[in-house]
């Protein structure tokens, strides 16, 4: 027997794919149930994906590439399934994981597939919150449900027809109804993320931290608008793939308030190089990070010397050039500046010099023969540095270390090292009086592009650091 008076049509919804991508990959099975009025109708179709199966999802499902030789595509297809879902809510476990993947199809056919959706792991979650576990096989053990044909579409779907009317059983249609419609207004979250939770978090300048199984910390972001971009990362996790790796591994949320963007953009990079987040590829730590460095050797040519980040202290970077996240792009940069201004490579470090023999650039016309005396030192030294000029990192504008004012927050900058965040003078004296600062690429960046907008009254100069 089945219930479902007082509810809106239900549609469960299983399907079987390639993989887990929802661009790369495609759809090989849908099986739906349909219940409204407590009639059931069932509908799967096989799909061809035209693309690779790999072995482990065929021994998972079952499903090999033979079976679906003369099954019709998605878009033979579309048509026919659009008229099984219209109008019905779309109910599937790990609705995302599903319903992604078949908006996804049909916006291929040109298709906007805009159902309502209810996730059955988190309606589980609402109704048995003591239960350890959510998954489907759990939920059958749990539940006592009959599997008919696990991993298959229409075999799981059936699975989340029978999980429905336990509930019913179990609990009372008004009881689960109730939870239902509920998510049903929060049906872009993950399944693992507690609505109330994400109710919490301020709308205000801040980080926030996606973690992952074992509290470990999958990903690490910052906004002027808190809530308003964690909602952005579930909302579209339907159609990019790094959002929906976040959608699907995510378990909780944390954040922490600052007091303007610029505390916010600071503590992003040093979090992020702190706790290493797998899916931050972006300013994480370089301990390869290198530039150069001019200065004349004992015959008076000027040659590029790399400077390791270990050297990257406050006061060296007004004579460095470019930097490199490894050698290999800091030397990749030096040989392009050879062989745009015909530079002498032997004389740049580039290629080992025999006496009173051309550097192979020389022999090939790619250097103005310095290396033999047919151009003087001292022109080479000067194309190299109007070579070098573009290059060249900012100087730090100020005699010493400053202080920038942000609400109640006072950011301490030395040289482009950031020291850290103050409340009051002596935490700033304290900041001022620790260790070696590393210098940091990215810190650079947002610092030079911050301190061009900041206003100058919200800058003051602060003592020198003590020496050591």
């Amino acid at each position: 027997m089945t219930k479902s008076d007082a509810f809106p049509p239900l549609a469960f919804v299983d399907i079987e794919t390639t993989g887990s991508h929802f661009e790369r990959d495609r759809i090989t099975e849908i099986g739906i149930i349909t219940l409204h009025n407590n009639e059931i109708t069932r509908w799967e179709k096989l799909i061809n994906p035209h693309t690779f199966i790999p072995g482990n999802i065929q021994a998972l499902t079952g499903i090999k590439p033979e079976m679906l030789v003369d099954a019709p595509s998605f878009s033979e297809l579309s048509r026919e399934l659009l008229q099984e879902l219209e109008g019905k809510i779309f109910v599937a476990h790990n609705a995302r994981f599903d319903y992604g993947f078949i908006k996804v199809a049909f916006k291929r056919e040109g298709i906007d597939f805009k159902p309502k959706v209810l996730c059955t792991v988190k309606l589980s979650r609402r109704l048995f919150p003591d239960q350890a576990r959510h998954n489907l096989d759990t939920l059958a053990t749990v539940h006592a449900l009959k599997i008919s044909q696990r991993h298959r579409a229409l075999g799981d779907a059936d699975l989340l027809l029978q999980f429905w009317n336990c509930c019913i059983d179990k609990l009372g249609a008004h009881t689960l109804y109730g939870s239902a419609k509920d998510l049903l207004g929060h049906s872009t979250l993950p399944s693992h993320i507690d609505p109330d939770l994400v109710n919490l978090i301020p709308d205000r300048p801040g980080v926030y931290l996606f973690y992952g199984e074992n509290k470990l910390p999958i990903y690490i972001g910052k906004s002027n608008s808190l809530r308003t971009r964690v909602l952005s990362h579930f909302q579209g996790a339907l159609s990019k793939s790094k959002e929906m790796k976040i959608a699907m591994q995510v378990r909780d949320i944390d954040w922490i308030e600052t007091s303007g963007e610029i505390g916010a953009l600071l503590l992003e990079s040093t979090l992020i190089k702190d706790k290493l987040p797998t899916l931050n590829i972006k300013l994480r730590r370089s301990k390869d990070l290198c530039g150069w460095q001019l200065a004349p050797n004992h015959h008076g040519a000027i040659v590029p010397e790399l400077v390791t980040h270990r050297d990257l202290k406050p006061g060296r970077q007004d004579n460095l050039f470019g930097l490199f996240y490894s050698r290999r792009e800091a030397r990749l940069m030096l040989e392009s500046i050879a062989q745009k201004n015909q530079l002498c490579q032997g004389l740049l470090g580039l290629e080992k010099l025999s006496a009173s023999q051309p550097c192979f650039g020389y022999q090939v016309k790619r250097c103005q023969g310095a290396c033999i005396g047919e151009e003087s030192l001292e022109m080479h030294n000067t194309r190299l540095k109007m070579a070098f000029i573009k290059f060249k990192v900012a100087n730090w504008p100020f005699k010493g270390p400053i202080g920038i004012q942000e609400g109640k927050d006072v950011h301490v900058i030395d040289h482009w090292c950031y020291l850290g965040t103050a409340i009051n003078e002596d935490e700033v004296a304290e900041l001022l009086d620790s260790g070696e600062p590393e210098f940091d690429l990215d810190i650079y960046k947002l610092l030079k592009k911050s301190l061009q907008v900041i206003s100058p009254s919200r800058i003051f100069e602060l003592s020198p650091r003590p020496a050591r």
